[in-house]
């Protein structure tokens, strides 16, 4: 599958593809394969993932604010530093997901498997925790939940 970014670049949207600084904000990537791509900084603002393959890939420090990530498989993702500000996760799997200093602020995760997720310093303030699991998950004295 190709997609043209918002920098008018053609991106091959396949696992394992390099997509490392992309500018992929706004993109619908609904259901696509994208095990253990590197993502690393890359733009995917507002995008539609929903449903996608995101497992073991590297989301380190990329911006998914504001995307759609329901029903995503983010299991064993690197998001360390990924701002997922506003990001709908609902019923997403980050089961052994890295969320080390990621930003979840005002993030939807109802129905979100977090089983053996890393959030030490994670920011999860004004997220929606309903009904997530979080089973195993690892936490520290750094780690921002929401009130309540």
């Amino acid at each position: 599958m190709k997609v043209t970014g918002t920098d008018g670049k053609e991106y091959t949207i396949e696992p394992r593809a390099n997509l490392s600084e992309a500018d992929l904000s706004e993109a619908d990537l609904s259901g696509a394969n994208l095990k253990g791509a590197d993502l690393s900084g890359a733009n995917l603002k507002g995008a539609d993932l929903s449903k996608a393959n995101l497992s073991e890939a590297d989301l380190s420090e990329a911006d998914l604010s504001g995307a759609d990530l329901s029903e995503a498989d983010l299991s064993g993702a690197n998001l360390k530093g990924a701002d997922l500000s506003e990001a709908d996760l609902s019923k997403a799997n980050l089961e052994d997901a890295d969320l080390r200093w990621a930003s979840l602020r005002g993030a939807n995760l109802y129905r979100a498997y977090l089983i053996r997720t890393d959030l030490r310093e994670a920011n999860l303030s004004d997220t929606n925790l309903s009904d997530a699991n979080l089973s195993g998950a690892v936490w520290n004295g750094e780690t921002v939940f929401p009130k309540g």
